[in-house]
């Protein structure tokens, strides 16, 4: 798997949602300042409402420009090879019937791309996942769920 190219899709990715957040962040914000908006009683709640919607858009376009950095950095480092979990492997789990793609990255977890065939998901080190594969090697296993099956990791790259 050629990781520079996969974290060029993530990097494409955020700067998607970054766009549409910041669309959305400007939109709010002007419907939290018009002054066409001003509350005609005091039941009225759409500027406060509007300007709760704007500043948790503001701090999610944040959200996604840090994770864009901290790829962008990952990308001058996508050479590094890993022989154990760590920010920036790639690895593939599989519960013995299915196998699974997954990027350990340093945010954006939850994040999906299309890559060569496969859907690959953003992880990070403090999701349950990540918490219990950072360190391990190639063959170990981690159990997510008492009563489901173990996953194996298959691969570290």
């Amino acid at each position: 798997m050629n990781k520079p190219d996969l974290l060029r899709l993530i990097l494409t990715q955020l700067t998607d949602e970054l766009e549409t957040l910041t669309r959305g962040a400007r939109a709010s914000y002007a419907a939290a300042t018009d002054p066409d908006s001003k509350a005609e009683n005091k039941y009225d709640t759409r500027t406060l409402e509007a300007s709760y919607v704007a500043r948790g858009q503001a701090q999610r376009v944040a959200e996604v420009q840090e994770a864009m950095r901290h790829f962008q950095v990952l990308l001058g480092r996508a050479a590094e090879a890993h022989e154990e979990v760590a920010i920036g492997s790639v690895l593939r789990l599989t519960d013995g019937m299915a196998e699974d793609c997954y990027f350990m990255g340093p945010a954006a977890g939850g994040t999906e791309v299309q890559f060569e065939g496969r859907e690959v998901l953003v992880i990070t080190p403090t999701s349950p996942l990540g918490q219990k594969l950072m360190g391990k090697k190639v063959g170990a296993t981690v159990t997510l769920q008492p009563g489901r099956p173990a996953l194996r990791l298959v691969s570290v790259a």
